[in-house]
């Protein structure tokens, strides 16, 4: 089962991604997650993410592709992927559909998150993140057993950098003008499925979970 998950920042891509996981068990490929342990490593990648994360700002194709690649090659992805966060754009998408040739694992579908503006500006800035494992909380939906620690492992929550409403209005123009142009060239082979997630999380996952069960 080869699947990408889409959506704006706050759309909830990181949550359902782990419920699918759950039931598939299939590797869950996020790459703001990779870019995230690079940084808190201080590796030489992470420092260059950094600058432009921080920003808001996409990191450059180049080193996105080289990383992805790189990960689909090892032993959990023989039986599938689901890629969080990969393809932004329509040169990742284009070079992307190479990569799954090579490795004969062509993308099934591609699972659109869509969240009024209202609701992403909400969980945007109530969003607290594990430093050690990425887990994700949310200060009023889905608030951790004990303020500030993850209960996944009990390392630190923190809010990110980018998790403000002006980084969100960043990420959401370049939402707008480089990632819908990946959409429509997944839309064009018909593998796009539009998601309401401004919905409570089980609703949601009932609706993603219909369309998986047909592939």
């Amino acid at each position: 089962m080869n699947i990408l998950i889409m959506g704006a920042a706050g759309s909830g891509k990181g949550t359902m991604a782990h419920l699918i996981v759950q039931k598939y068990s299939i590797p869950h490929i996020s790459t703001g997650n990779m870019f995230r342990a690079h940084m808190y490593g201080n590796t030489p990648l992470g420092l260059e993410a950094r600058k432009y994360i921080d920003e808001g700002r996409l990191v450059p194709d180049d080193v996105t592709i080289r990383m992805i690649q790189e990960r689909l090659l090892e032993p959990d992805c023989l039986k599938g992927y689901l890629l969080d966060g990969y393809p932004r754009t329509l040169v990742q998408a284009e070079a992307f559909e190479d990569i799954a040739a090579q490795i004969d694992r062509p993308v099934q579908a591609v699972i659109n998150l869509k969240v009024q503006l209202d609701d992403l500006a909400e969980r945007v800035t109530g969003r607290r993140v594990c430093e050690k494992c990425g887990s994700i909380f949310h200060i009023k939906a889905q608030p951790p057993k004990v303020s500030g620690v993850c209960d996944v492992c009990g390392g630190e929550l923190v809010h990110r950098s980018d998790d403000t409403v002006q980084q969100l209005a960043v990420r959401l123009k370049e939402h707008v003008t480089m990632t819908q142009p990946v959409l429509d060239f997944y839309s064009k082979k018909g593998l796009v499925f539009d998601i309401n997630a401004s919905r409570p999380i089980d609703d949601v996952f009932h609706d993603i979970d219909k369309v998986l069960g047909q592939l």
